[in-house]
Order: structure tokens, then C-alpha cells, then sequence
């Protein structure tokens, strides 16, 4: 059994932030593989289904990002699972917007929501890092994770859900490397239906018009006896 957690904040309020990217992988991985409703536990909100073979549950902490680490640890010890089996997607600054990269282990950079998990269950498990973009300046960045997406960024989010979505029963079966091949099927071609048309194939070269005889029929008589 696996748990993948989601990190965002909680209410209508946050719904569209960047920071909450955790919560929409989750929504998006639950609505494509079937889960069962969202309900009520461990100090967040928990779906149950299956990813291939695997069960997996998923958890989005309702304690606010800052105090992440009390949901997920109480669902770790409920089921009695350990850091090996928790996969934590959340947004990721030091990625472009759109990238996507798998983690175990190392330090929390920063972010307030994996530093919570940390003090509660260790630095041992697996993140999902899904970029979103530095805003250029660390004063900055509170404000900008906690701005909604633009629309201009819809597409390439699509984009990312839906290869987050295709590729999660890979990684409940641990395979990163083809979690990260699923997403990229979806970020990396050319998205369809966006009124793009493919590009026509130059013509073929024509050949150049043989040049017109202006002579008059008596000068063509004559050249040809003097030939």
C-alpha cells in the first residue's frame, strides 16, 4: 500500500494558487482512476482506489501548508506504513513551470510544507516535484505562490496533470523513470487542438520557362541557311 500526498491550502480562497499544484495532482489522479469520494480523516481530507495492482490512498492535509506534517503523520502511523511508501507532490520553485522531477530523501528548501513533514516523519520519502517557476526575487515569492495560475499557463498545467494522472500507477509501483516518461509524453510534443495547423511541405521547385522567340519568320528562314 501506498500514500500520495498532496500539499496545498485549504478552501476556495487557495483552490488556484501555485501552491497548491499538490492538491490538483491528487484531484486529477483520483477523478481519472476511478477513486472513492473525498472524506474526512487524519486532520485532512482521504480517497481510497487503486493504481494498477496497488492499493493507494491519498491525503490532502486541511491543516494549512505550514502544518503539513501532523496529517501526514497520522496517517503514516494509522496505516503503518513508513517514509518508503509516502510520495509527496507539491510545487517546486528551482523548476521551470511545467517540469516535473522525482526526489527520495534530502532537504526541504525551504518550502514550509515538506519542512513540517519532516519534523514529523523524517527526511526519507519520495517527493514529486512539479514546477512552477521562481518569480525572480526571494522577496517575491510569498506573493507569487500564493497568486493564482495565469490563464496564459493553463495549457502547459493541463498538460502536467494529465501526465502526473497517466503515469501514477508507476510510480505506485516505484518506478519513477517511467512515471517521468508518462509525464513527459504529455509535456514534451505539441499539444493538439489548439488551432495550429502542421506545415505544409515546400512546393516542388518548377522548372524555369524556356525563353520566347521574338524573331519574325523571315529572320528564323534566314538563320537557318546560314547554318
Amino acid at each position: 500500500m501506498k500514500l500520495f500526498v498532496g500539499l496545498g491550502n485549504p478552501g476556495a480562497k487557495y483552490a488556484g494558487n501555485r501552491h497548491n499544484i499538490g492538491f490538483m495532482a491528487l484531484d486529477r489522479i483520483a477523478g481519472d482512476h476511478g477513486f472513492g469520494p473525498w472524506r474526512a480523516k487524519f486532520q485532512g481530507e482521504v480517497a481510497e482506489g487503486r493504481l494498477g495492482p496497488e492499493k493507494v490512498w491519498l491525503l490532502k492535509p486541511t491543516t494549512f501548508m505550514n502544518n503539513s506534517g501532523q496529517s501526514v503523520g497520522e496517517g503514516l502511523r494509522f496505516w503503518k506504513l513508513g517514509a518508503e511508501d509516502l510520495y509527496v507532490f507539491h510545487d517546486e520553485l528551482d523548476l521551470a513551470p511545467g517540469k516535473v522531477k522525482v526526489k527520495t530523501g534530502g532537504g526541504h528548501a525551504g518550502h514550509n510544507g515538506l519542512r513540517s513533514i519532516h519534523q514529523h516523519v523524517g527526511a526519507d520519502y519520495h517527493r514529486v516535484r512539479l514546477g512552477i517557476g521562481h518569480p525572480g526575487h526571494k522577496d517575491r515569492v510569498s506573493g507569487y505562490v500564493l497568486s493564482d495560475f495565469a490563464k496564459a499557463e493553463a495549457d502547459w498545467l493541463d498538460d502536467v496533470m494529465r501526465g502526473v494522472s497517466d503515469g501514477a500507477p508507476e510510480l505506485a509501483a516505484g518506478d519513477g523513470g517511467r512515471f517521468l516518461n508518462a509525464v513527459a509524453l504529455r509535456t514534451a510534443p505539441a499539444r493538439s487542438g489548439t488551432g495550429r495547423q502542421a506545415e505544409k511541405p515546400a512546393p516542388a521547385p518548377q522548372p524555369e520557362p524556356e525563353p520566347q522567340d521574338t524573331r519574325s519568320k523571315l529572320e528564323r528562314l534566314a538563320d537557318r541557311f546560314r547554318r
